[in-house]
């Protein structure tokens, strides 16, 4: 299920039997890295309740338009615009009828009318209805307004009667959603390499020397490549950042460490995105114990210099792989970026700046420049999660 770590998933839950069917579909869209919000009728909720399903998915479930003991309003719009994909599972007689006549008399249709996103119904019903002339018609209509429906099996209904209309079963569910991102992810099949966070160069047991890099643009940038369909592998310094769903997390704290790891990840992927902070010197000496002011009277300490993790790697860079680096600049910036994409062998360099209001270290949004070597694209202040995905969009058009 590799295709569905950091996607963004709406599950519709409309009141049919079937909905028990729905629990194991959101414990499975999880567990392969998904973000999953439950949509559910009101109807819905009679057959499965929202604690259960909230638990599973770490996310309040949404049934109303608004919340009436907090006043809170949910935006059918804002979730269409989030969702990678949108599954109605189980999705009754009544609920196909809704959508496929824009009756939009409650949240779970509304959602339906306002994604943008591609949308996929399991539906689930009983023979009799199943077969009736107007679901067939509904469901036609459906398919000509793009929805995918993935038929229900034949086997014993609720009704104890054999027939047509047993909503198709979970894990077959979710291999559909799983082979469809696989079929229109950009980045399926690729391996992606990320480094982020600062590197800690440790002088004594409580002392190091580092920086104040918190990880969130690397971190940023594996999720959305995951969320891209690649097979990622983050090597991160010191953070308080939890792993990103759905890639392969690799902990180190000094410089030699990170460039070990990502050696190792290197040598069979296909894009590599250096984004770490990497102390430029180390101790020449680390002291096993505290060193005491009283005691030790240390007026220096020696440095060596740190290996430089970009350029190591663009000294090895194999034909077809990409390699990027990141500028954090206070002055030249420009000067300084192309500098570095031409001596450390890099096909992208993305500049930032410590001049810039809102961008750096810490901060939930950055504001930078992608250069090539025979390009340059500036771009405003962003969320960081949205320079990822211009970031990305980019060695996409290069891949």
């Amino acid at each position: 299920m590799n295709n569905l770590a950091g996607k963004h998933i709406i599950l519709g839950i409309s009141g049919g039997i079937a909905a028990y069917k729905s629990v194991t579909l959101l414990r499975l869209l999880v567990k392969a890295g998904a973000e999953v919000q439950v949509v559910i009728t009101p109807n819905g909720k009679e057959f499965i309740t929202p604690v259960t399903l909230s638990s599973l998915s770490g996310k309040p479930v949404v049934s109303e338009f608004f919340t009436a003991n907090t006043g809170e309003w949910h935006s059918h719009v804002s979730l269409g615009l989030w969702a990678d994909v949108m599954i109605v599972a189980p999705a009754t007689a009544s609920t196909l009828a809704k959508m496929a006549n824009g009756v939009a008399d409650n949240m779970l249709i509304t959602t339906y009318l306002s994604a943008k996103c591609p949308v996929f119904v399991a539906p689930a019903m009983d023979l009799d209805m199943m077969a009736h002339p107007s679901t067939t018609r509904n469901l036609a209509t459906l398919r000509a307004d793009g929805v995918r429906i993935i038929e229900p099996e034949v086997g014993e209904l609720a009704s104890h009667l054999v027939g047509r209309g047993r909503m198709e079963e979970p894990e077959n569910i979710a291999t559909v959603l799983n082979d469809f991102f696989g079929e229109n992810s950009p980045l399926a099949g690729r391996k992606v390499l990320v480094t982020a966070g600062p590197t800690y160069e440790r002088i004594d047991p409580v002392r190091f020397i580092g920086n104040f890099s918190t990880g969130k643009m690397g971190y940023a940038i594996a999720a959305e490549a995951a969320r891209l369909g690649a097979d990622v592998t983050l090597v991160s310094g010191p953070t308080a950042l939890p792993d990103p769903q759905g890639v392969t997390t690799v902990r180190v704290e000094s410089a030699r460490q990170m460039l070990e790891a990502a050696q190792k990840a290197f040598a069979d992927s296909d894009v590599a995105v250096m984004c770490a902070a990497v102390a430029d010197y180390a101790p020449a000496h680390y002291v096993d114990r505290k060193i005491k002011r009283e005691h030790d009277k240390v007026d220096s300490i020696e440095l060596v210099r740190n290996p430089d993790i970009a350029a190591t790697l663009g000294a090895t860079k194999r034909p077809g792989q990409i390699l990027v680096g990141f500028a954090l600049e206070t002055d030249n910036g420009e000067s300084n970026a192309r500098e570095k994409l031409s001596r450390k062998n890099l096909d992208m360099i993305v500049l930032n700046s410590l001049a810039d209001k809102g961008a750096g270290f810490g901060t939930d949004t950055n504001k930078v420049t992608i250069i090539t070597r025979s390009s340059e694209e500036i771009f405003p202040l962003k969320s960081k999660q949205d320079v990822a995905a211009d970031i990305l969009n980019r060695i996409i058009k290069d891949l």
